[in-house]
């Protein structure tokens, strides 16, 4: 059983995940523990009455910057459990990790060809103190392994997976031995990753603080292209020797990846994977308010990584996202105009005033026309993104939502007023 913990800042941005798949019917709410009601049926409803279910919680948060837990339970695709089974399966491991005492909600999703569990719960307990995550991954490892045995579920598979997983994290060029820990990286992404561009490859690689590159040359008169590797630092500066790739193996030069790239585009071309992010990036581009730092997060917050290319003025011409959940990655352009790196060049740079929420007194309905401001270019084609995007994903709006707004009010006003108590 694989297991991911993420934390965030963002408790509606966590839900309304959740609750998009469960309006697409590839989910469903299975449990909750402290929840104020088991809710169906509309989706605001769902969505507000379990936000007030952590009100206290978020509301005695002293000083965590993420209170947020959203975790995955990843059972093999062979193992099969029952809904309560499941259940029962969520309810030992928050038990086990320390967080069986906080409010959680439980959904089974069903949108992939592995069963699994999502969990959204927080780390701060009642009196606004964090709970301990030391040794957080070496303890989940363990509590999956007893899980295992208890429900008797296969291990095998994912262990070797998990021997993957440091492979998957970005190379370390203080640690030496570059050659090694670049091969390390290229044979864990070989068969997990898919791009069909050499663009979309190394903007992949990038995120593992690796630098691919085509070199051309002539050898005897005939020309040809090779591929190069290093090690970078986060901001890209690269920090080791190139190294060929005839020195990693065949599968990782010109000829080998151009071989990986056809295969992965017939597929694609014939439908056996699509984009399944698109819905992601555009709650993201809505939510950033023109902050590019912040869409970043939003994006990371949800298990993917963008790369921007910009010319020496800085203005973006490329855009490239990597979704570490499907392992899938895609130029902007090929999941339509609307995510294409002018959109974002507008977005970024353009709108002079941050939108704003329309107060309700203004209108009566605080679901309709709720962004204001003066960047009519910016706010019509985010208009136009959220429609394409979404089609009939019938929440009626994104990112900043009344109901988070008011919850938001509602703890600031709370905190004030504790404050002028002398309340702390």
């Amino acid at each position: 059983m694989v297991t991911k913990i993420n934390r965030g800042s963002s408790l509606y941005g966590a839900l309304v995940y959740n609750q998009e798949k469960v309006n697409e019917a590839t989910a469903r709410i299975i449990s909750g523990h402290r929840m104020i009601t088991d809710v169906t049926g509309n989706a605001n409803k769902i969505i507000q009455q379990t936000m007030l279910s952590f009100e206290n919680y978020l509301l005695a948060n002293k000083n965590t910057e993420k209170p947020i837990l959203h975790i995955s339970l990843n059972p093999s695709p062979e193992d099969y459990l029952s809904d309560k089974q499941f259940a029962e399966l969520a309810d030992d491991y928050m038990n086990r990790m320390g967080y069986g005492d906080q409010p959680y909600i439980v959904y089974i999703h069903e949108d992939t060809g592995r069963r699994h569990i999502h969990i959204v719960s927080t780390c701060v307990d009642e009196n606004g103190n964090k709970i301990s995550d030391k040794y957080e991954w070496n303890r989940s490892m363990k509590v999956c392994r007893d899980l295992e045995s208890k429900y008797n579920l296969k291990n095998i598979a994912n262990k070797e997976s998990e021997l993957l997983e440091p492979y998957l994290k970005k190379a370390d060029y203080s640690k030496g031995d570059i050659k090694t820990q670049i091969a390390n990286i290229l044979k864990s992404v070989k068969n997990t990753y898919r791009y069909q561009t050499f663009g979309e490859y190394s903007a992949m690689l990038s995120c593992f603080n690796i630098e691919a590159k085509q070199v051309k040359g002539e050898h005897e008169g005939v020309p040809f292209t090779g591929i190069v590797y290093a090690i970078t630092d986060d901001t890209g500066k690269v920090l080791s020797v190139p190294i060929k790739s005839s020195l990693l193996g065949k599968s990782f030069g010109y000829d080998g990846l151009n071989k990986r790239m056809k295969h992965n585009t017939k597929e694609f071309k014939a439908g056996k994977w699509k984009p399944k992010i698109r819905n992601e990036i555009a709650l993201a581009m809505h939510g950033s308010n023109g902050s590019r730092q912040e869409f970043i997060n939003l994006l990371k917050g949800r298990g993917m990584d963008v790369v921007f290319r910009e010319n020496e003025e800085g203005r973006i011409y490329g855009v490239t996202f990597i979704d570490h959940n499907s392992k899938e990655v895609y130029n902007g352009s090929r999941l339509g105009k609307e995510f294409s790196a002018n959109q974002f060049s507008r977005l970024f740079t353009e709108p002079s005033d941050e939108p704003r929420l329309r107060n309700e007194a203004e209108d009566g309905n605080p679901w309709k026309d709720t962004l204001t401001g003066d960047f009519p270019k910016v706010a019509n084609n985010m208009e136009s993104i959220i429609e394409q995007a979404f089609g009939i994903f019938n929440f009626e709006q994104h990112g900043d939502d009344p109901q988070e707004v008011a919850f938001s009010r509602r703890t600031k006003k709370k905190k004030k007023k504790d404050r002028s108590h002398g309340i702390s």
